[in-house]
């Protein structure tokens, strides 16, 4: 009974949901949708086996990877627009769900989590989870009570406050924040949040001191082509403070595709070149960054996922286990 009333009180947070730093106040257990473009149900769009992932974290069965709908960002250049953005409507009380996905109760979350772990799954990896932490809490809770112990991935833009995430801290094992940037105006620009660097810089903070040991903790930062500087400060920023409580993780797969792309005039149109990394690659040198992971240059769009198929990837990098047009 106390663990059921615990739980409950974690869902009422959504009644005026300040769960992030949008802050927006609305009802979401009265059907309101937040910025995010959700209501206080769990949304999922898919779950699958990933092999994309870095590789401490897909181990020999992939990483059981559950993508959630909706999203409290908005990049323009979201390669998982279909389910974080959809075509909905800006603003917290004028936001549509359209995004890609399907309504889930705590049962099912923890079905989903068994699948993917007897189909050998090295952990249960929630993708954009932020606006939904209170029925990801009550989804986890769940699953280890049918029997799930397979250790709770949180990826995640780190658009977050430190108080939203003190609730995972019971439920999570492994930290795989972004830092997408520490310049204001592209993150205004790009990321549609001019706040995002302090944000994030305080969540990976805090996500840091909450896991306590470094390989628990990977900070990803993809590159955009043109702006590297932008990398260059997130790599300093990242040396000063965190280097020895997390790991890095260069990403190279800047596509400019999806989400907002068409509507933005300076957004990158083309691929990282060769010499852009080479010259990322020197910036770690620069500060000192040895341990991590950094993805070979890609250049290309055959990777790029839709949601719309029950794998929404190729058959080399997932193997599906749930999607959200299943009937179950």
């Amino acid at each position: 009974m106390l663990q059921s009333i615990m739980e409950n009180r974690h869902l009422t947070l959504y009644k005026s949901c300040e769960l992030c730093p949008r802050n927006c106040g609305v009802d979401r257990l009265a059907g309101e949708a937040g910025f995010c473009g959700e209501t206080a149900d769990l949304r999922i769009a898919a779950a699958l086996l990933h092999f994309g992932e870095e590789p401490p974290l897909v181990g020999t069965g992939g990483s059981g990877t559950i993508f959630i709908s909706g999203c409290n960002l908005g990049c323009a250049f979201c390669q998982n627009y279909q389910i974080s953005q959809g075509d909905r409507e800006e603003g917290a009380r004028g936001a549509r769900r359209t995004a890609l996905g399907k309504a889930i109760c705590a049962e099912d979350f923890a079905s989903i989590c068994a699948a993917l772990r007897d189909k050998g799954a090295a952990n249960i990896n929630i993708v954009t989870g932020s606006h939904a932490i209170p029925s990801i809490i009550e989804g986890i809770t769940a699953a280890r009570r049918a029997g799930v112990r397979l250790p709770v991935l949180w990826n995640s833009s780190a658009y977050e406050s430190p108080k939203a995430l003190e609730l995972l801290r019971d439920h999570v094992e492994i930290y795989l924040p972004d830092l997408k940037t520490l310049d204001g105006g592209i993150a205004a620009k790009f990321f549609n949040a001019p706040d995002y660097p302090q944000v994030a810089a305080a969540a990976i903070i805090k996500m840091a001191d909450m896991a306590q040991a470094r390989e628990k903790v990977i900070v990803r930062h993809l590159i955009l082509p043109g702006y590297l500087e932008s990398t260059r400060e997130v790599l300093r920023w990242f040396s000063q403070n965190v280097k020895n409580r997390a790991m890095l993780s260069i990403m190279t797969q800047y596509t400019p595709a999806g989400g907002k792309t068409a509507a933005l005039d300076d957004i990158p149109r083309r691929f990282l070149s060769r010499e852009e990394y080479d010259t990322v690659i020197g910036y770690l040198e620069e500060f000192k960054i040895e341990d991590g992971f950094c993805q070979e240059l890609v250049t290309g769009s055959d990777w790029l996922p839709d949601f719309n198929r029950p794998n929404p990837f190729s058959s080399e990098l997932s193997v599906p286990v749930w999607h959200f047009t299943s009937q179950t």
